[in-house]
């Protein structure tokens, strides 16, 4: 019960204890009070020092009635607070003389009046409810008068209602304690039953009696080393009851991923990240996107999506799709982030930035662009916060953060909390975006209906389209619950408008980034450079920009004089190579048989070609990989039901994997021959009629090396 008591007053004639000495009051104002003193006549002391004085103490003061602990009484039920209110107007009686309802200027009884010592009130009271009807004892008056003027009314109270029970009934403490180790060390193996909880609980009593048994030598076997006997085995019901009450909450019997991460959780209180501006802290994840896309003819797949959000205003600053994840998507993404985005055919005004809340005019004069830009803003991440996954953590990434001076602030293992926004915002996408697309697969395969890959799908490309719209259109325009005005919790405010108030209030000016620092963010190589170009992956880049760098030495010690090379694995058509003798420019080296593939390619196409002609020469190789291509562009060929799949008709493996180098490699831009300018107009080929294939000779060159390699 609470021990609170009306506190006692401070007056003229009272004496207290304070700074070690018991101390008289002389005089008591509004400020302080004149206190007596050993050392001198008197010691004036503020009364707010007084007060806050650890030993300080009204002494020998009049007892006071405590105050009523309300949150007691709500404990007791109705019968049992009857009871108490009943016997408070009794008690009163005996310790002021008159009940609680008698009226003003009323006298006490004969037996209650003043002079009547508290014993003969007692005996009194007793004598008077046992005439009532209700027989008893001065003792229990007498106990029940001490217990209201230390508890109030709850102290009257019958607790034997309101006594708490045993959290775990009867059940032995040690069983319990022994269920607690058994789901402890079910945490991160795979998802057991009840049943097995209880035979590992067993097992671990039994464990921990032979071990006891060990160190103690000769016990009795029905007892334990401190005396105590064997824990009691519960019944099968009361096992189970007890399962369920240790499992709640903790999916130990449910969802193994639910389990770990609920298991990882924070012990402690969780505090909130406060952040001013945007860009301040950043958050960046990937997760496969529930949905099934047509890759490229006909082939489909799954792909990821990696994502980057601002946690100030909760705008997703740069969201890619891609078949998997890589260390350069994450890079990509910070390219993304700092770079307007460009409206596109077939998106309404109402997206563009200038239709906007946003303040594009105040940033007009730092990029143009923004005026045709979509309603998005514009973010530099001052700090980025990424789970452990191989493409943030990796090398490239780092680099990239270091590059733009962004700090790099990895989570703790298994704490997927510590980057809740990011993991929001990926689930927001699946049920507010996905769940509406065709082919929409659902979260696992209890979710998944039947034979979602034969719906209309959407190519990588439309739906990476699809997904920049939706952002602008409706996530950017849409109340956020965590954007909420502190002073004015009643009202929401949405990504723009949240932006819009921290630019007013911090300042903060968006810079895009140029061509070279788009080519600062890929993946780097170090490679030499020969006569013949740079080789990467059995691969020659050559450009007549490369002549001062051919068969030199960069200078790099580091690298041994190798020269710094950055690729897209997404596009093995070109390379670029930083010029280390000069100002470190970029030099555009372009594949030697580039004119040789219909459409630049991937990392994954050439791999998987290379393993299938491991001693073929490069020039073999590009032949056989623009020939995958071509074959996977055809189509299937038509055949007949039970009839094998002809020699040269793709495989299903190279129909995969030229969709997926397809979608993450953009259309090579083939730039029209210079013409005179006295040229005459190129006349409409529809109007002329149709001419015979003309196949031309060449020339014989009489100083030729008829020995010379083409």
């Amino acid at each position: 019960m609470g021990r609170l008591r009306r506190p006692p007053i401070l007056a003229v004639g009272k004496r207290v204890r304070f700074d070690g000495q018991v101390r008289g009051v002389l005089e008591v104002t509004a400020q302080a009070a004149v206190l007596e003193d050993a050392e001198a006549p008197h010691r004036v002391v503020a009364l707010l020092e007084l007060f806050a004085a650890e030993d300080f103490e009204v002494l020998f003061g009049a007892e006071r009635m405590p105050l009523p602990a309300s949150s007691g009484l709500d404990l007791l039920p109705a019968a049992a607070l009857k009871q108490a209110l009943w016997w408070e107007g009794h008690i009163l009686e005996v310790v002021h003389g008159l009940p609680p309802d008698a009226e003003p200027g009323a006298t006490p009884r004969e037996e209650y009046r003043v002079g009547t010592s508290v014993a003969a009130r007692d005996e009194a009271k007793a004598a008077e409810l046992s005439r009532s009807g209700r027989p008893v004892t001065a003792y229990t008056v007498a106990r029940l008068r001490r217990r209201y003027l230390k508890e109030g009314v709850a102290g009257l109270a019958d607790h034997r209602a309101a006594r708490k029970r045993p959290e775990f009934g009867a059940v032995d403490i040690r069983v319990v304690e022994a269920m607690r180790q058994a789901i402890e060390e079910g945490i991160d193996p795979s998802t057991r039953t009840a049943s097995y909880l209880i035979w590992r609980t067993r097992e671990i009593l039994t464990q921990t009696e032979d071990e006891d048994e060990t160190e103690s030598g000769d016990e009795p076997e029905d007892e334990t080393e401190d005396g105590q006997a064997e824990p009691e085995w519960p019944s099968r019901a009361t096992l189970y009851r007890l399962v369920e009450k240790l499992t709640a909450g903790t999916h130990t019997l449910g969802s193994a991923v639910t389990r770990r991460s609920k298991a990882h959780t924070a012990g402690t209180t969780l505090g909130e990240l406060t952040v001013s501006a945007p860009g301040e802290v950043m958050q960046i994840d990937s997760t496969p996107l529930d949905v099934m896309v047509r890759l490229d003819n006909g082939v489909v797949g799954k792909v990821e999506l990696t994502g980057m959000i601002d946690v100030a205003t909760r705008t997703p600053t740069a969201l890619v799709l891609r078949p998997s994840t890589k260390s350069v998507d994450a890079s990509v993404l910070l390219a993304r982030t700092v770079t307007p985005e460009l409206m596109r055919p077939g998106w309404v005004d109402a997206l563009k930035m200038s239709r906007s809340v946003l303040p594009h005019r105040r940033l007009l004069t730092l990029d143009e662009r923004l005026e045709h830009a979509a309603a998005k803003p514009v973010i530099v991440p001052e700090m980025i916060v990424c789970d452990h996954g191989k493409a943030f953590i990796s090398h490239n990434f780092r680099a990239s953060c270091r590059f733009l001076e962004i700090e790099f602030q990895p989570t703790h293992k298994g704490s997927p909390f510590e980057k809740g926004h990011i993991e929001k915002m990926l689930g927001s996408v699946a049920t507010m975006f996905v769940q509406f697309l065709p082919g929409y697969t659902g979260r696992n395969t209890d979710r998944r209906g039947r034979h979602p890959e034969k719906e209309n799908l959407w190519s990588l490309p439309e739906l990476q389209d699809l997904l920049d719209e939706w952002v602008i259109a409706k996530w950017q325009n849409r109340p956020h619950d965590g954007l909420r005005e502190p002073d004015h919790p009643g009202r929401l405010f949405t990504p723009n408008q949240k932006y819009a108030a921290l630019v007013e209030s911090s300042g903060y000016v968006p810079v895009a980034l140029s061509a070279d620092d788009y080519t600062e963010l890929l993946p780097a190589a170090w490679r030499a450079v020969n006569s013949y170009g740079v080789r990467i992956n059995n691969r020659t880049y050559d450009a007549p920009e490369l002549g001062p760098m051919r068969r030199r030495d960069s200078g790099v010690t580091a690298k041994r004089g190798l020269w710094e090379v950055h690729r897209d694995p997404y596009d093995v058509s070109r390379v670029w190579v930083r010029n280390h003798r000069g100002e470190d420019e970029w030099v555009q080296a372009t594949w030697k048989y580039l004119k040789r593939t219909p459409v630049p390619f991937g990392d994954l196409a050439w791999d998987h070609v290379s393993h299938q002609l491991p001693k073929a020469t490069e020039e073999e190789l590009a032949e056989a990989v623009a020939a995958l291509l071509t074959r996977a562009n055809a189509g299937p060929d038509p055949a007949e039901p039970g009839r094998k799949r002809k020699k040269n008709r793709p495989s299903k493996r190279d129909r995969q994997v030229a969709a997926r180098t397809k979608v993450t490699a953009p259309a090579p831009v083939v730039l029209p021959e210079p013409q005179p300018a006295d040229a005459p107009a190129t006349e409409d080929p529809m109007d002329e009629e149709e001419m015979a294939e003309v196949i031309p000779l060449g020339l014989f060159d009489p100083l030729e090396d008829p020995w010379r390699r083409s």
